[in-house]
């Protein structure tokens, strides 16, 4: 979780006081999501997942509404916690089946659409298929990451620790001496410089937390793991924002003082879970 930073955003002295806030923020919730991972029984982590799920899947479909883009709310809500929750049982539902039933949600609610609106249904079936997959869907790969592994443990805690030091790295640098634009008309607060301090300290932690977490799977992994993560993780917050500008909002909401939403605070998650599953399969590092 991304609990201090924001991706290489570029701020003034008018941003020390968001800073202290998530700061505060992480404080509080750091231990508590160190003792879910560590030492709570599996099913809590389970539970977190779902909540985080639900939560920011609540936050999406309100920003479409507000945006003017039309989608079932509650049939998203509710199929895209569900496709999480089916994560933590997948010796009986394999993940790579979950498209198909989003699929099959998703046709169901333009079958049954016309019953009680007069409005296509192509448009909301997509934006709410859409809120199923990039969140229900791709979060799930936490609960992956996290059950299908003897050092679950340790690699959800690396995980999570090079995005977090990644994105406080691009926070901190692009407050200080951010001046090239990034992306200017998809996020025009984030710039080159801080995505650069991500990339580098991204890096940086995952050898770090690779030797300490990761022994097992060799320094080279954990490098190349850290890299994967410092890429991924600012696309998938590139891709929050594309979201939030085509409804023309800033923040998803404002539940964690100093942080926004859930899903700004998950959305570099939502990207570097599945890429990063996927790469600890591949490395051999199970």
């Amino acid at each position: 979780m991304d609990l201090v930073a924001g991706a290489g955003v570029a701020v003034g002295s008018a941003g020390k006081p968001a800073l202290l806030k998530r700061l505060a923020s992480a404080v509080v919730l750091l231990p508590v999501f160190l003792l879910i991972v560590v030492k709570a029984p599996a099913f809590l982590f389970n539970a977190l997942v779902v909540i985080a799920s639900a939560l920011a899947l609540w936050e999406l479909m309100r920003l479409f509404e507000q945006g003017g883009r039309p989608a079932y709310r509650t049939l998203g809500v509710v199929a895209g916690t569900a496709v999480t929750a089916a994560f933590g049982a997948s010796r009986l539902l394999e993940p790579m089946t979950l498209p198909a039933l989003v699929l099959a949600l998703a046709v169901g609610a333009v079958l049954s659409a016309p019953l009680w609106a007069k409005a296509p249904a192509t448009e909301p079936a997509a934006n709410t298929l859409l809120a199923i997959l990039y969140v229900g869907w791709l979060l799930g790969y936490g609960i992956l990451l996290h059950h299908t592994s003897p050092i679950g443990d340790e690699l959800v805690l690396f995980l999570v620790g090079v995005t977090w030091i990644g994105e406080t790295a691009a926070y901190l640098v692009g407050s200080a001496v951010g001046r090239h634009k990034l992306a200017p008309v998809i996020s025009p607060k984030k710039t080159v410089e801080g995505a650069a301090a991500q990339v580098v300290m991204s890096v940086v932690s995952g050898a770090a937390l690779g030797a300490w977490l990761l022994p097992q799977c060799g320094t080279a992994v954990a490098i190349a793991g850290g890299a994967l993560v410092g890429v991924v993780g600012q696309v998938g917050d590139l891709a929050e924002s594309v979201i939030k500008r085509s409804v023309g909002t800033k923040d998803t909401g404002g539940i964690i003082p100093g942080h926004g939403g859930v899903l700004d605070r998950i959305d570099s998650l939502l990207f570097n879970l599945p890429a990063f599953y996927y790469f600890t399969l591949a490395a051999g590092c199970r």
